[in-house]
């Protein structure tokens, strides 16, 4: 469909009731233009060639690692989609914005190996982008991408999470995950590893779709029903940013929020139709070779490698709530250890232990032959030793 895309959008963060900083990140950024800018005049905008982006990143690491992580990984994601040219088609589109987020999993991992300050930090990062009325989604971590249509909120974004996987298995319930006690451990995010696997996914965008990112936050303080009820009441996106964060800070604002509301129309998103797919979580297979019109199809989400996992806080953990309120980096221990999972055995790809900041490996020096020719050796110099000796004796 031939037309402009309007985009009425607002983006908010706030350090919440507890923590002393605030360790969470966003990015609105016009990538024509190449502006990032709030002021009022942006906040109503039309998608030009080169596309929109819109991200979440939450950052973890103590002290202001955090803080650090989720500002790299905005910049490094801006940075390398607004630094080039004109995508010749969405595919191209989708193809920048996995390889941005990896690109900054990657330089956020090397700063935190060359600075001791900083080991272990890492982040989030959920991050949306569009040329047309196919909107992309980059996922990693447990940051989350929702889209409010005909009144109802879906999630069209996977948390990469233990507790998500348990349920997928069929260890928990929706029932029994509301009051796991580790349901803030997640298996991935930027900088924790040297690479990460995006989950991307996609959406078929409709007049007055409402999309809505945020960090868990607001997801794991507010409830999705209720989150529903503050879109709907509130169309103004500035709005709706102001009342989310005020609801979750109502409800303890156990950690710091970030949300991002995105209002869709023009004559460049097609109108709502029977035969529309419903909405939901679906992957995106981009092309490997030839450039082509999307494959769109909906798939279960198979099991997402663990390359890191966040331990429960104490606070997390003296809660009889369900709601999570944050992260915790894991040391040298397995980040499962201790986690009772209903007799469920953890996933198979959980990591062995890892060194902390303060661990350091130590290499040995040693003959590099195998440990059975060594012994065949000293055994031979003991017999060498004992004939020398009888003869001696004579």
């Amino acid at each position: 469909m031939s037309g402009p895309i309007e985009i009425n959008v607002f983006g908010r963060t706030d350090v919440g009731q507890i923590r002393e900083h605030n360790e969470d990140n966003f990015v609105v950024a016009d990538l024509t233009r190449k502006t990032r800018s709030l002021k009022e005049p942006d906040r109503r905008l039309v998608v030009g060639e080169r596309g929109l982006v819109l991200g979440v990143c939450d950052g973890m690491g103590g002290a202001a690692a955090g803080e650090v992580a989720s500002q790299l990984a905005v910049d490094i994601i801006y940075e390398k989609l607004a630094n080039t040219d004109t995508p010749p088609d969405r595919d191209e589109l989708a193809r920048r914005l996995v390889h941005a987020i990896e690109e900054a999993g990657s330089r956020i991992y090397n700063d935190a190996r060359a600075d001791r300050s900083r080991r272990g930090m890492g982040t989030t990062s959920t991050v949306a982008a569009l040329v047309d009325e196919i909107l992309f989604v980059g996922q990693v971590g447990d940051s989350r991408a929702y889209l409010l249509r005909d009144g109802k909120l879906v999630q069209v974004s996977r948390d990469q999470s233990l507790v998500t996987q348990l349920i997928e298995a069929g260890q928990l319930t929706e029932e029994e995950a509301e009051n796991f006690e580790h349901n803030n451990i997640i298996l991935q995010a930027l900088g924790t590893a040297e690479t990460v696997q995006v989950d991307l996914t996609h959406v078929e965008l409709r007049r007055g779709d409402v999309l809505l990112l945020c960090s868990d936050g607001l997801s794991g303080m507010v409830r999705n029903d209720e989150i529903r009820e503050v879109l709907v009441a509130n169309p103004e996106p500035f709005d709706a940013c102001r009342v989310l964060i005020e609801r979750a800070n109502a409800a303890g604002g156990h950690d710091n929020v970030t949300v991002i509301v995105a209002q869709f129309g023009g004559d460049g998103v097609p109108e709502r139709a029977a035969a529309d797919p419903p909405v939901g979580y679906r992957k995106y297979a981009l092309p490997e070779t030839t450039r082509s019109a999307p494959t769109l199809r909906t798939a279960t989400p198979s099991s997402t490698d663990i390359q890191l996992a966040h331990a429960p806080s104490a606070e997390a953990s003296r809660e009889s709530r369900r709601l999570r309120v944050g992260h915790t980096m894991v040391g040298m221990t397995n980040p499962l250890a201790g986690v009772d999972l209903g007799g469920a055995a953890p996933p198979a790809s959980a990591p062995p232990p890892t060194y902390s900041g303060a661990d350091e490996p130590v290499d040995i020096p040693t003959t590099g032959m195998p440990p059975r020719v060594v012994g065949l050796l000293v055994v031979g110099a003991f017999v060498l030793l004992a004939v020398a000796g009888s003869l001696l004796l004579r």
